[in-house]
Order: structure tokens, then sequence, then C-alpha cells
């Protein structure tokens, strides 16, 4: 049984915070850059440029990406042979939350009740996802997440049926109604199988695959590809304005799912897809 204090949970999560706002991750700086030299509209490849510049700025300047902080999701692997100690691990999280949208000087953006509408402060509470796993690991994940991007976000309750051609067709349906209000380039991230809100999770979990990355199962990977041909083929976009460059990449994360059913959720990210994880 190995220990884990608190404490350092507490830090690890404010760092984290921190540097998933200020410092874009390898996998999205390259999917930029790649994005720029390639694409064919001359209006297109100027934002895109302008994207790079931002990118840059943040990282010397260590100000956030953008105004737009977002509200901190949480993803917690945690093997069954951890002991923690000093208290409770969400409240940990929390207080790490808060420390690092405190001291980072990152915009405060969690009302604590969705009618009330009055703004807690400090950017608690997080949404924390937990996963038991065997071993003695523990690996945490901050994703800050944007609402303009995620209330671009869809789940479609399909019916077996409508098999592969549906599963795409919904795909395609959200991204168009998004349009240039997820700040494209965006990721797109497509949680398929499972229940409504598994689905939810899948398509969330997805933004955090690698930008260039791909399912193992040929099926999905072959849907992955061609969905984020005919996105790019769709001419909405960087900013909206124009171009083939709309979305970095597909992916698609899939689970079993009822005989009756055919869960499909999309969870759009914009250019950013901020993520930062560290092992304690």
């Amino acid at each position: 049984m190995r220990s884990v204090n608190c404490e350092s949970i507490i830090k690890a999560v404010k760092e984290l915070c921190i540097e998933a706002n200020y410092h874009l991750s390898q996998d999205m700086c390259e999917a930029l850059k790649n994005a720029a030299d390639t694409e064919e509209s001359t209006l297109g490849r100027s934002i895109l440029e302008q994207l790079e510049k931002n990118l840059e700025i943040a990282a010397s300047d260590d100000i956030p990406i953008c105004q737009d902080t977002g509200m901190a999701v949480i993803f917690v692997e945690l093997g069954q042979e951890v002991r923690i100690e000093g208290g409770f691990i969400g409240d940990a999280i929390n207080e790490g939350v808060r420390q690092g949208y405190t001291e980072g000087y990152l915009r405060k953006s969690v009302v604590g009740d969705p009618l009330e509408r009055i703004n807690t402060g400090d950017n608690t509470p997080a949404v924390i996802h937990y996963t038991m796993k065997p071993g003695d690991g523990l690996r945490i994940t901050v994703a800050p997440k944007g609402f303009g991007s995620e209330n671009m976000s869809r789940v479609f309750m399909l019916k077996p049926a409508d098999g592969a051609e549906g599963v795409k067709n919904a795909v395609l349906t959200a991204v168009r109604d998004a349009g240039p209000n997820a700040c494209p380039p965006m990721f797109v991230g497509v949680g398929l199988g499972g229940t409504f809100e598994k689905a939810a999770l899948l398509a969330k979990q997805a933004l955090l695959r690698g930008a260039g990355t791909h399912s193992e199962k040929p099926h999905i990977r072959a849907m992955e590809e061609e969905l984020l041909r005919r996105i790019n083929e769709s001419g909405i976009g960087p900013g909206g304005l124009g171009g083939s460059t709309t979305a970095f990449a597909v992916n698609i994360e899939s689970y079993a799912t009822h005989i009756a059913g055919l869960p499909v959720a999309v969870n759009i990210c914009c250019h950013v897809n901020r993520h930062a994880g560290r092992e304690l």
C-alpha cells in the first residue's frame, strides 16, 4: 500500500491548472503549425498565424492563452493500492483548483447554482471524474473547458438501424451547427456507445488523446479519418471565416452498449484543447 498526502495533490492540481492555461501541449502546437503551413485560404492562414503568435506571447509572458480559462475538469486515475492521507481527495483537488486560479490570475467562471448565478469567486467546485485502476499509481489530468465550445456539444440517442452513417451524420450535424461559435479550428471528441451519460464522458475523454492519434479499432479509425476530411471540406475554416482547416482532429472513443440503442455524444473543443497531467 502506497500513501499519497493531500498536500502533494493540492500542489499538483494548482500547478496543472496554471500550466494548462499558460502553455499549450506539444501535440496541439504542432497541429496548429502544420495547419498554418497547409491552409489554402489566405485569410485562414493569417488567422492561424495570429493564433500561433498568441501562444508564443502567453508562454513567454506567463499569461493565459485565452480569457476563458474554463471550468476545471479533473480526471483522476487512482490505483486501488493507494491510500490518501491528510484529508479527502476531493477537497484536496478543489483546494488545488482554488489556489491555481487565484495565484495564477485565471478568470473565475463558476457559479454555485445554475439558476441563482452567484460566482463562487475561486472557480470551484471542479468537475471530477474518478477511475479506479489496479496497482499503486495515481495520475491527475486537468482539462480546463471553456464554454464557447462546450455549449456547442451534443448528445444523440440513435437507433441501432442508423448505423455508421447515422453516427457520421450526427457528428457532422453537431460541427455544422457549431460553426464559428466553437472557435475553430476545433478538436472533436466523440463518444460512441454505453448509455446517455457514458457516451458524454467518452467524448470528453476523447479530447485528451493527442492530435494525430487514432483508435486501435480499424473501423473506428476509418471513421475518424473520414469525418476529419469531411469536416475540413465544410469550408467553415479558422475563426469561421472560411478555409480548409475547420478541425485538427476527430477522436472517437467507443464502449459496449445495449441491443436497443446507439448513443453518440459530440464534445467539441476550441483550437487550444487545454490539458496537462502528472503522475504522483
